[in-house]
C-alpha cells in the first residue's frame, strides 16, 4: 500500500527524485527527433524514455559517422 502524499494524493510510482532537468533534457531530445508529443513521451516508463534516447543517439551517431555520447552520458 503506497503512503499518503502531502495534499490528499497519493504517489504515482516511478523514480523518485530524478532531476527535473534531466526529465526535460530526455523530453525535448526525444520530442525534437521523432516529434512525439509530450503526453506520449510522459506516458513512457523511464526506462522505455531512456531506451529511446540511446536510439536516436545511436542514429545520430551512425549518420555523423563520429563515436558522440548519448544525451545519458553528458552529466
Amino acid at each position: 500500500m503506497r503512503a499518503p502524499v502531502r495534499g490528499g494524493g497519493r504517489a504515482s510510482g516511478g523514480i523518485i527524485g530524478y532531476p527535473l532537468d534531466r526529465l526535460y533534457e530526455e523530453v525535448a531530445f526525444i520530442a525534437y527527433h521523432f516529434h512525439w508529443s509530450y503526453e506520449e513521451i510522459m506516458n513512457m516508463e523511464h526506462r522505455e524514455r531512456q531506451r529511446w534516447v540511446e536510439e536516436i543517439s545511436k542514429i545520430n551517431r551512425q549518420l555523423s559517422g563520429e563515436k558522440q555520447k548519448s544525451v545519458l552520458e553528458l552529466r
